[in-house]
């Protein structure tokens, strides 16, 4: 089946559909989403990208992410994806979005209008394995000090928005 991505300008505003590996292989500005969950001792879910993905296979991430599908908005899709790719759902709230462009493995190219959803979760996680090679809950220091020693294990994507999401963390604890 082929899969598409949903075109958008500057703003985040839809603009069109492009056939999804196309949209990576231009650069194309296309909608996308982030999701970042908590657990109740406030710590973050990480998850490493299976090595079979079409880019950034085995690297470390966000809890979820993904692209909302056409007539979809950005919340609704991450519900879905959350499912699909962690085995669980939980309220999310949008809580910031960034645009960014970065080269990637294979030739391609992520340019993305992200929206970012925040979570509270404490259940199990029953990730795909054809898409999550595996998970941890890990400190937001010892995020930090992870990334810094060890960028190369991490995705571009994940790198842009870490210190935005640090900043609305530890701003939403005070």
């Amino acid at each position: 089946m082929t899969k598409f991505v949903v075109l958008v300008d500057e703003s985040g505003k839809p603009t069109g559909l492009e056939e999804k590996m196309a949209a990576h292989e231009k650069g194309l500005l296309h909608a996308a989403f982030s999701i970042f969950v908590f657990n109740k001792e406030g710590e973050f879910l990480l998850q490493r990208r299976a090595a079979s993905k079409y880019h950034s296979g085995g690297l470390w991430t966000n809890t979820c992410c993904s692209h909302p599908r056409k007539g979809e908005d950005a919340a609704r899709g991450a519900h879905r994806r959350l499912r699909e790719e962690m085995g669980f759902d939980c309220p999310l709230r949008e809580v910031y979005s960034f645009t960014y462009k970065a080269k990637l493995d294979h030739g391609l190219t992520e340019h993305e209008f992200d929206h970012v959803f925040f979570g509270d979760y404490d259940g199990p996680v029953n990730p795909n394995l054809e898409e999550v090679d595996e998970y941890r809950w890990i400190s937001l220091d010892a995020l930090e000090k992870e990334v810094k020693a060890k960028p190369g294990e991490f995705t571009e994507w994940f790198k842009v928005t870490l210190p935005e999401m640090l900043r609305h963390r530890k701003s939403a604890k005070r």
